[in-house]
Formats: C-alpha cells, sequence, structure tokens
C-alpha cells in the first residue's frame, strides 16, 4: 500500500470520528508571505485586514522580528484540481495582502539587518497534505502573472513554478541580495539602479526605488532555522556560516548566511530545504563546534515557523472552530 502522507502523523488528522476520512483527502496547500516591514504597525494590520477578506485561508502563524525589519506570514487553504484563477482562494488571499504592502510600504523608507529585494521580498508556495506540487506551482504562477500585470512590479519565478527549475539562491546571486548596501551590515532604501541584472518573468523589465522586485516561487517544504552566535565579529560568523553550508562543503540541503541581530549577536540563518534529512538539531550541532574552534559560544537555535506537521494541525483546528 502506497503511504500518501509519509512524513505526516494521522493523529493529526483525527478530529472527530465522522470527519475523519474527509480530512484524510484534503489537499491543501501553504502559502509563505515575507515582507519586509515590522516596525510600521498601520502597514501590517492593513496587511492583515486584506487577509481576513478571506476568512477560509486564515494566518496560521506570523514571525516578526524588529531587528531584521521583516515579517513572515503562513497561509493555508484548501486547493482544488484546475482551479480557475478567479477561485482560487489562497491565490486571491496572498494576492490582496502583497497588493496591501506596497500601497502601505515605501521601500526608501525601510533599513533592516536582513537582505531584501522588495517591499515584499518572497511568497513561496508548498504543497500539504495530498497536495501535488505541480498544482502549487500552478497557483504561484498566477500569482506572479497578477502581481506583474496588475501591480506593475517585476516578478521572478523559481522552482517548480519556473520552467527551467531556476533555484531562489541563484535569482538573489544576480541580483546582489547577499551584499548589504548601507553600513553596519545593514540592508536600506530602495535599490540603487532601476536596471535589472536579470529580466523578469512577469511585469516591468525595470523596478522602482518604492517596491523593488519580488520572487515567487513553488517547492516541497522547507524548514528555516535561526542559530544565535555572540561575538560582533560577522567576519567569524561568515565563515562559519559558509562552513556550515551544502554550497561551502558543509551540510546537504542546507543554505545559510550570517545576519547581526544586535546586543552582540550574530545570528547564522539557515534554509533547510530538505528538513527530514537534515534538521535543525544537526545545524545546531555544526554550528556549536564550529564556533568552538573560533573560540566563541552558540545560543540555541529557534525556527521561525511552525513544522509541516504543526501548520497542518494548526489550520483543520481553525478549520474546525470556525465551523
Amino acid at each position: 500500500m502506497i503511504n500518501l502522507f509519509p512524513t505526516l502523523n494521522p493523529k493529526f488528522f483525527l478530529f472527530s470520528k465522522n470527519s475523519n476520512k474527509k480530512m484524510l483527502k484534503l489537499m491543501l496547500a501553504c502559502c509563505k508571505v515575507y515582507i519586509s516591514e515590522s516596525r510600521n504597525r498601520a502597514a501590517l494590520e492593513s496587511i492583515e485586514k486584506a487577509a481576513k477578506l478571506f476568512p477560509e485561508v486564515p494566518i496560521v502563524n506570523k514571525f516578526e522580528d524588529e531587528i531584521y525589519n521583516r515579517v513572515g506570514y503562513t497561509l493555508v487553504s484548501k486547493l482544488y484540481p484546475n482551479p480557475s484563477t478567479e477561485s482560487c482562494p489562497l491565490k486571491n488571499a496572498s494576492f490582496a495582502m502583497v497588493k496591501a504592502a506596497f500601497e502601505t510600504i515605501d521601500l526608501q523608507q525601510h533599513c533592516g539587518t536582513h537582505p531584501r529585494l522588495g517591499v515584499v521580498d518572497h511568497v513561496c508556495f508548498h504543497p500539504l497534505a495530498i497536495t501535488s506540487l505541480e498544482l502549487v506551482a500552478s497557483t504561484a504562477k498566477s500569482l506572479a502573472f497578477e502581481v506583474g500585470s496588475n501591480l506593475q512590479v517585476p516578478t521572478y519565478l523559481y522552482g517548480a513554478a519556473h520552467q527551467e527549475g531556476r533555484s531562489l539562491d541563484s535569482i538573489r546571486r544576480e541580483l546582489g541580495y547577499f551584499h548589504p548596501n548601507s553600513s553596519e551590515n545593514q540592508w536600506a532604501g530602495g535599490p540603487k539602479s532601476q536596471t535589472l541584472q536579470l529580466k523578469p518573468d512577469e511585469g516591468p523589465s525595470r523596478a522602482t526605488q518604492a517596491k523593488g522586485v519580488i520572487t515567487i516561487g513553488a517547492t516541497r517544504w522547507v524548514d528555516n532555522y535561526n542559530i544565535p552566535v555572540f561575538t560582533n565579529d560577522i567576519s567569524i560568523v561568515r565563515k562559519i556560516a559558509k562552513r556550515v553550508s551544502g554550497r561551502g562543503g558543509g551540510l546537504p540541503s542546507v543554505q545559510s548566511m550570517a545576519l547581526t541581530h544586535g546586543g552582540g549577536t550574530i545570528e547564522v540563518a539557515c534554509n533547510l530545504l530538505e528538513p527530514a534529512r537534515i534538521g535543525g538539531d544537526q545545524v545546531q550541532l555544526e554550528v556549536e563546534r564550529l564556533a568552538r574552534e573560533e573560540g566563541i559560544a552558540v545560543g540555541k537555535g529557534y525556527y521561525t515557523d511552525f513544522s509541516e506537521e504543526k501548520i497542518i494541525e494548526s489550520y483543520l483546528k481553525l478549520v474546525q472552530h470556525s465551523d
């Protein structure tokens, strides 16, 4: 028998005897929206108000970081095979949030220690339960078309949403994402040049300083795990981040970078592209080992979102309570 839920614990679907079979057949998808702002309360309220117009697409998690000046929202919804672009609640809710963000945030006023390419830096879709990656990729492409054409923002596709499977980090490298553009390892203001080094997949070919650009993609589940390192020497932490990453010859499927986080702390911020293979515990141990070689201390890392299982559980509880 084929296990349709290889990474899921069946107990997360057992909320009632009558709904058991129904829950097991759900096609769910997750959308994570990362916005370059966490200090402007009015803007965040406007973004969240836009999401509330779609009650069938609840925000199951919100992660704010004032020093990074960045907020991440996690939305979950049902998906249906071959939906029309007008009847896809997850796409419509994410577009409403993106639109509200561009209407209320000016990238020229932004400053933070986390890199970003635009007001809405990144939108990623992940399949949940029995949903296929191809289906969420179609949703991502539909959102990209609307953002590019209706909001006139240069839009880049990646992962399964891109015809050649281009990676997110390759786009970021070409557009200078990893290089701070201000003092003290800060990213400040809008893009210095309207001319883009990489042709967008949707939208105009030039960026504005107020909006920047946006990346939208679809991949399998990714965990984000940050580890505090207690030093002010970012060159050392950059070396650690490089050595722990797959790109630097470290742990496979791990992407990492060093970001200042205030108070004598620099974080090794990691994307775990295959968390079932290499998880936070393994990254933690490796960063601790590398830091010991440099004679510096490391704190306990943390996830910036729930696990895939917890996301599903939270969504189903929210749905149950709203019935």
